[in-house]
């Protein structure tokens, strides 16, 4: 791969500190202190007109002055100086620059004035940010410690990336005593350039990188944010504390869905559904970076616990249960093998007590036990220091068994003198140790979430319209003839219009303008009915007393409708009122009543939300929310997670509701909410199910105007399936071919489609004599992040099942202006025309995404392809690093 666009700011091989001073308590004289101290493994310059020399080392009266090309300028001067000291850093070439100093947007309209002038001179010459009002940035292995921070950080794997620069130097303050090391360390400040997603980027194919720590006060672009977090956790764990969690947004909400619904539950709905952990509190951000410095994995949240003291043991049972995690089951065999080598009075279960007297013998035995047992996931040892206890002894007890297991294994050393000298010797041995169980079993929790929420990461949703097409057009058709009308509230009678365009079942609602019309309506729908007022000011009917239900003969209905009207224009003097609502009574004695909604989030977009519903929903303030596009695992999930789901399956005398039912109407709300981009909010509630289905009894969507913009998911954090890249294809002896996005459910038939290749086929296209994918690799294949990557494929069907012939897919590399591609075509199909059809249709895709290169490599022996390449106006050169390899690339 291409050197990263970044690379001049976090491997510069020369640094420029302008503004750097011999004023050591100055911003510019720290710096330029750190980097000497650090051992730079580069050239460094001091530019400042006031001094000839800094710190022993010559100095420059300005960047313009310096005679050699500088990487990297790190500018810690007032702020009214950085655009012009920005602009000469462009035209010098310099493509990376740190900005220190304060006073830019956070300071008023003059600052944001200042802001906008750096930015636009930085984009003119290609230049990066980071800041402005940064601490700066740390790359340990090269010395580069271009901040104010005293004392630097040690070497190691872990990435720190934070917004706040109070929090960087506590971390690193923190980390050096506890054996903590870092990668890099930066201080991103406002962001006024490069944010969160570029820089996780650039982590994702650091070598140096292992793990990542993220500290979040706010995001500015979620689809880069969430593309970024969600390509560095495929490969690295990555854990993150984001403050202001209780704050619950500015969003004046107009539905049920809108009033539950906080910011911080979609914040962390986010990072769930990008494979990464959140944690709420420096101290478990502390303990989380010791975990994943001792690289701590776990396989699944099944914990057992060793300790010598009861109480301790139950405090930490007791943060189990807080925390989500399971006390894991030992299995009879481990109970068997514990009863052998602990003494009678034991614990006989989990947490396994060890007794008071418990020696080195003891802790090895019942830790290996445990360890052994298929049933656990990960061993946390409590050791309290008593008279019989050699602290020491017990450490390396511990640390012998953790070197013979895959499984996290943790301490609580409990004390301070008796047991320093243990903990120091768990500590040198990399195994994360704790003076209470509390911070213990974070860790735990912290790495077993890791576990869980990569599952949900590899969620990626296929269309619904290959089962069943929604009338798109005609949805949108009703959302604009609203929005010409200046409405934003769609009536009930718009709002089950649009959900049964997307094949939601609703009730039928007829409306009425008189007592003779409603009776009218009743006759021809039969009684029972229920009737509800239609206003476009009242947003709960029940609330304003605008319902009647079981009305069961004319005269009760003459009766109730009078009484309807009263009703509401007495409790809402004022509103509008268009008529009422005639539907059939909803009779179903089994039914559970339920509320799926849609919110529109300040940061990320469209978010649906499931939950009990009825009158009583705010009351109750069950629910779940997680992140369009949906597949089947994750609304599974949803409602996995609410109180409600415990009512779904058979209770007393209430059969099993249709749980596929209830799936599918989630599955529905997602796709409308992927090809409406003008819905913002919307309740379905209730949301009637029973064992034969699901049935929306009433609904209310709010809509609003939308620019018109190239992406048709623009409003959308994660990128959907882009069913608008589908089309179909006819080869001149009629054969009916299909091309499309690859789907996650494609997995067995992308196998089936690399068996199928013949050993030349195989290993032009991977250079390898692999036989198959490996599952990592299929998944890695199938389920792709639609924004920085495609892969098309060509079908037909045979024998009424689908059949992969050819695909093609592209990379984006990280310049974010070039991509990387391939393609493969079944041998039974070559020179037929697909592989150039396919391409090209690849092509158009890359175009629109921006890109305006695609490179790619070419086996030297693999002549024909390298002929399609030449005819496709394909440059071929020589892989410099490879004989056997072409180089190829085209200009879009």
């Amino acid at each position: 791969m291409a050197s990263h666009y970044l690379t001049p700011l976090f491997s510069p091989r020369s640094v420029a500190v302008i503004g750097a001073s011999t004023k050591l308590e100055s911003i510019g004289g720290i710096v330029f202190q750190n980097m000497l101290q650090a051992g730079f493994r580069g050239k460094i310059y001091a530019a400042n007109p006031k001094y000839t020399e800094v710190q022993g080392q010559p100095c420059y009266a300005s960047l313009a002055d310096i005679p050699e090309q500088v990487d990297l300028v790190v500018i810690a001067t007032p702020a009214a100086s950085v655009p012009d000291l920005v602009e000469i850093a462009g035209r010098r070439g310099v493509r990376a620059a740190v900005v220190m100093s304060a006073g830019f947007s956070e300071g008023g309209a003059q600052g944001k004035a200042l802001e906008a002038a750096m930015q636009q001179n930085a984009q003119r010459h290609g230049l990066r940010l980071i800041g402005p009002n940064c601490l700066g940035i740390m790359r340990p292995s090269i010395g580069l410690d271009v901040t104010f921070s005293r004392g630097g950080a040690n070497s190691g794997n872990l990435a720190l990336v934070s917004q706040s620069g109070a929090i960087c130097t506590a971390i690193l303050d923190w980390a050096k005593p506890n054996g903590v090391g870092f990668s890099t360390v930066v201080s991103v400040g406002i962001s006024a350039d490069l944010d969160f997603g570029e820089i996780l980027d650039y982590l994702v194919a650091d070598p140096l990188t292992d793990s990542v720590l993220l500290y979040i006060e706010g995001i500015r672009n979620a689809r880069g944010f969430m593309s970024g977090l969600r390509a560095a956790a495929r490969v690295k764990p990555v854990i993150v504390v984001k403050s202001g969690r209780h704050q619950s947004g500015s969003r004046a909400a107009q539905s049920h869905s809108g009033a539950l619904v906080g910011a911080d539950d979609v914040f962390d709905a986010a990072l769930a559904r990008a494979g990464v952990v959140r944690v709420d509190t420096i101290v478990q951000l502390f303990a989380a970076a010791k975990a994943l410095a001792g690289h701590l994995r776990s396989q699944g949240n099944r914990l057992a616990i060793v300790t010598n003291g009861g109480g301790p043991g139950v405090m930490a049972a007791d943060r189990v249960a807080e925390r989500g995690v399971r006390l894991a089951e030992l299995a009879p065999e481990t109970m068997t093998r514990l009863d052998a080598v602990l003494p009678a009075t034991w614990s006989h279960g989990n947490p396994v007590d060890v007794i008071g007297d418990a020696d080195a013998g003891r802790y090895r035995a019942a830790m290996r036990a445990c360890l052994e047992d298929p049933g656990v996931d990960g061993v946390f040892v409590i050791l309290t220091p008593q008279a019989m206890t050699h602290p020491l002894e017990v450490a390396e007890a511990v640390i012998e068994a953790a070197a013979s297991t895959r499984k996290p294994v943790l301490a609580c050393w409990m004390g301070e003198t008796q047991i320093a000298e243990g903990r120091r010797a768990l500590t040198a041995a990399g195994i994360p140790n704790f003076r209470t169980p509390e911070p213990g079993v974070d860790v735990f929790a912290c790495i077993s979430a890791h576990y869980a929420n990569q599952k949900l990461l590899l969620q990626t949703s296929g269309p619904l319209s290959h089962h069943l097409e929604p009338d798109v057009e005609g949805a949108r058709l009703l959302i604009e003839n609203a929005l010409s009308e200046r409405r934003r509230v769609l009536s009930e009678m718009e709002s089950k219009a649009l959900l049964a365009a997307f094949h939601i079942p609703v009730a039928q609602a007829l409306l009425a303008r008189s007592p003779n019309e409603a009776l009218q309506i009743a006759e021809q729908l039969g009684f029972p009915i229920a009737m509800k007022i239609l206003s476009p000011d009242i947003t709960h009917k029940t609330d304003a007393g605008g319902v009647r239900l079981n009305l069961n003969n004319a005269s009760a209905l003459r009766s109730a409708y009078h009484e309807l009207i009263a009703t509401v224009e007495a409790a809402r003097p004022g509103a509008r009122i268009e008529g009422v609502l005639i539907e059939p009574m909803v009779i179903k004695p089994n039914g559970r009543e339920l509320l799926v909604g849609v919110i529109r989030d300040p940061v990320f977009g469209p978010v649906i939300t499931f939950g009990a519903g009825g009158t009583a929903v705010e009351v109750l303030a069950d629910r779940a929310v997680q992140l369009p596009p949906l597949n089947a695992y994750l609304a599974r999930n949803m409602i996995a997670s609410t109180r409600v789901a415990r009512l779904l399956g058979a209770f007393r005398h209430l059969p099993p509701v249709n749980m596929e039912a209830l799936e599918s109407v989630l599955l529905r709300v997602s796709e409308m909410v992927c090809e409406l981009p003008w819905l913002e909010e919307m309740d379905i509630n209730p949301l009637i199910l029973d064992e034969h289905g699901a049935l929306a009894a009433d609904a209310r969507i709010v809509i609003g105007p939308r620019p018109p913009v190239a992406d048709p998911y623009a409003h959308m954090a994660i990128c959907p399936y882009p069913t608008q890249l589908v089309s179909h294809w006819q080869l001149p002896d009629g054969t009916n071919l299909t091309i499309r996005p690859i789907r996650p459910e494609d997995a067995e038939m992308e196998q089936a489609f690399v068996r199928g290749l013949s050993h030349e086929t195989k290993y032009f296209r991977f250079m390898d004599t692999l036989q198959e994918l490996s599952p990592s690799a299929l998944a890695r294949f199938t389920q792709i992040d639609y924004d920085r990557e495609m892969a098309l494929l060509v079908s037909s069907a045979e024998n009424g099942r689908e059949v992969e012939l050819a695909i093609a897919r592209y990379i984006t590399n990280p310049d974010g202006e070039s991509c990387e591609f391939a393609l493969v075509v079944a041998d039974a199909w070559q020179h037929r025309g697909i592989g150039r059809k396919l391409l090209h249709s690849l092509f158009d895709v890359a175009r629109q995404k921006g890109l305006k290169r695609v490179e790619g490599e070419v086996l030297y022996s693999n002549e024909k392809m390298l002929e399609m390449m030449r005819s496709l106006g394909f440059q071929v050169s020589q892989n410099p690093d490879d004989a056997q390899v072409k180089q190829v690339v085209k200009y879009l």
